[in-house]
Parts: structure tokens; sequence; C-alpha cells
């Protein structure tokens, strides 16, 4: 068995990329900077796999220098993870996904981010838990400033 850690955190923006979480489109009226579409959650995701097979991070094999991933989806990262998972001759057990952000509420939108993320690992979506919180009005994401997420992982062999 092989436990990934990653994590990842976004500003919020006056002009940006609209906020998307878990490859679902969550908000126009919040944006953020970042090079891709910004997925902080996918981005934490992949970090934890990667972590999990003992590779480096994200920005290693999906530079912001590289003008393929402006304005990509961080869908197509998870699905490169995943194979690399996959090839390492390891198959995923669980994903634990924390995300805070001050607002809006992420709780209506739990069900289809875990279908979306269930999809892209090739999963089932009791293998997959998703929290929201908030930070209490605390640090830059309590101040609505940020957007932040973690992610756990436990692979097994196959």
């Amino acid at each position: 068995m092989r436990i990934g850690y990653g994590e990842d955190i976004h500003r919020i923006v006056k002009k940006g990329r609209p906020l998307i979480i878990c490859a679902t489109p969550i908000s126009e009226d919040i944006q953020i900077d970042a090079h891709s579409d910004g997925d902080c959650a996918l981005h934490a995701l992949c970090d934890a796999l990667l972590g999990a097979i003992g590779e480096k991070d994200i920005g290693y094999f999906f530079k912001t220098s590289d003008s393929k991933w402006e304005g990509a989806p961080s869908s197509l990262m998870v699905e490169e993870v995943r194979k690399m998972v996959d090839e390492k001759g390891y198959k995923i057990s669980n994903v634990d996904i924390s995300i805070m952000l001050e607002k809006p509420h992420l709780s209506p939108f739990r069900e289809k981010m875990v279908d979306k993320i269930a999809n892209l690992l090739i999963i089932d979506k009791s293998q997959i838990s998703i929290k929201f919180g908030t930070n209490e009005k605390m640090d830059a994401v309590g101040q609505g400033l940020a957007i932040r997420s973690v992610s756990v992982v436990l692979l097994e062999e196959k």
C-alpha cells in the first residue's frame, strides 16, 4: 500500500478564470489566478497520486511555462497521472479531498464532483470522500482571498 498527500491554493482575483472545482463549474462571479483552469482540488489530487507513486510534483509534469497547459482543463492532468499510477502497477483504493472556501457553500455540488472524479479515476463513487470547510474568516481563505484544497489517496498494488 502507498499513501500520498497533496495540497494546492489559488488566489481569488477580480479578473481571472471562473471557479471550477473537481471539474465542476461553480461560479463565473468568483475568479481565480491560474495558468490552467485552476482547479485546486484536482491539482491537490494529482500531487497526492504522484506522491503515492514516488514521483515529482505536478509542476514538474505540467509546467506553467508550457503553453499546452494554458487554460487547460485540470481533468486532463488527472487522466495523465492516473495512467502513471496504472503503469507503476497500482490501483486507487480511496481518495479523500477537503476544500476550503469561504463562499459560496459547495455542498450542493458534492454529488456532481464525486461523479466527475469517479469517472476521471475509473473508480467507484464509494471510494471518494469530498469535504468542505471555511476558515472561519481567518487567513487568506477565510477572508475570501483564496481557495485551498488538500487530498490524501491510498493506493494498493494490483
